[in-house]
């Protein structure tokens, strides 16, 4: 009878801990606006690049990807974000459950089959400069921030 009272007391926790959980990552920001903002957010930031003289990151990811969001919390983390800011332009196009935006995906020949999420890097001029082709930020939580800040340096435009 002790062996059962364990056991039920042990799910009962185990229940509990899962339920406390569920809160913590379905409290997370959505960082991917609707998908059909998309365009907009992308015709907007690639105008912007072209005054201010930056790259543009395009970001394809869901608001429902774990890996997404760390790897936006490495690019505003205190290392990054100074870089981020001074080159770049962040669009983050939603790709619903890899059922959206896929014509903007191709354009920029990123095969979301290798998973998000998936960088593409653009000129001032809106010409591509890198496509991640390989999902090598696919296992983002497995990653450390330097990652993303050796990305960064790597992709920044350079000066003259």
């Amino acid at each position: 009878m002790a062996r059962v009272r364990t056991i039920w007391t042990w799910s009962i926790l185990t229940f509990l801990v899962a339920c406390a959980l569920v809160p913590a990552h379905s409290a997370e920001r959505d960082i991917y606006p609707a998908a059909e903002r998309a365009k907009t957010d992308l015709t907007a930031a690639l105008a912007a690049a072209a005054a201010s003289h930056k790259h543009v990151i395009v970001d394809f990811g869901g608001n429902w990807c774990t890996d997404c969001h760390v790897l936006d919390r490495y690019f505003h983390d205190a290392a990054n974000q100074p870089i981020l800011e001074a080159n770049y332009l962040l669009v983050h196009v939603n790709i619903g459950r890899m059922n959206e935006n896929l014509d903007i995906a191709e354009r920029y020949r990123i095969p979301l089959r290798k998973g998000v999420p998936a960088l593409a890097v653009l000129d001032e001029r809106g010409e591509l400069l890198y496509s991640q082709s390989t999902g090598e930020f696919e296992a983002m939580r497995g990653m450390q921030s330097t990652a993303v800040t050796d990305f960064l340096v790597h992709w920044k435009p350079t000066a003259g």
